[in-house]
């Protein structure tokens, strides 16, 4: 495999650091550098390029714009976005646009090149940081729908067994039976989907349910 690649990024620094990363490695060229997205595709139009290593932010025609135009104009162009922005409702746009990879600025040189010669392989890849705040996010959406569930109630008991007192402290805190308090002990866990005491106090805390 040979893979001819096209820079574009406005700083010449991370141009530069890109080059030093990848002057070793036999099987990946650089055909070019661009500092915007405008002057990448005039060098899309007379160079043999495979994939693009591109930035968002930058001046004249963002990556953002420059993607959606490399997919409509040059689909068999592989794309893989370069770029510090690390909020979840960006890397899923850019994603959405088509984007073959997503790689955050603070990626080691051995991901670099994993996702360079994944994508060259028609594998999408997302950096494991940019992966965890995706995760992270559906796991926030999770949590928040599993709150919503909560009676009062529930949530009451959470708070109690969270601050380490057993069944029959909270059955005679809340005047109800302990047999009551084990009913709604087995509700709520079903519902936030933790299987033990650790679980629910894990849960009080990420959603702020603590004093």
């Amino acid at each position: 495999m040979s893979l001819n690649l096209l820079l574009v990024d406005d700083h010449s620094i991370v141009t530069d650091g890109i080059k030093a990363l990848l002057q070793n490695e036999v099987d990946i060229t650089i055909k070019g550098e661009a500092p915007n997205g405008k002057i990448a595709l005039d060098m899309l139009r007379v160079l043999k390029i495979d994939l693009v290593l591109m930035d968002i932010d930058m001046p004249e025609l963002n990556g953002v714009d420059t993607l959606k135009v490399i997919k409509k104009e040059f689909a068999h162009i592989k794309v893989v976005m370069l770029t510090m922005h690390d909020e979840k409702a960006m890397i899923s746009k850019l994603i959405d646009l088509g984007a073959d990879g997503y790689l955050l600025k603070n990626s080691s040189k051995a991901e670099l090149l994993t996702c360079l010669r994944g994508v060259a392989n028609n594998e999408k890849y997302i950096s494991s940081e940019a992966t965890s705040i995706l995760l992270q996010v559906e796991e926030d959406k999770i949590a928040n729908s599993a709150l919503d569930q909560l009676t009062e109630r529930e949530l009451e008991i959470i708070r109690l067994i969270a601050e380490g007192l057993s069944n029959k402290e909270i059955g005679e805190k809340l005047f109800i039976s302990h047999r009551t308090v084990d009913t709604h002990r087995t509700n709520l866990m079903s519902k936030i989907e933790v299987h033990n005491v650790a679980g629910i106090v894990k849960f009080a805390i990420t959603n702020g349910l603590l004093d």
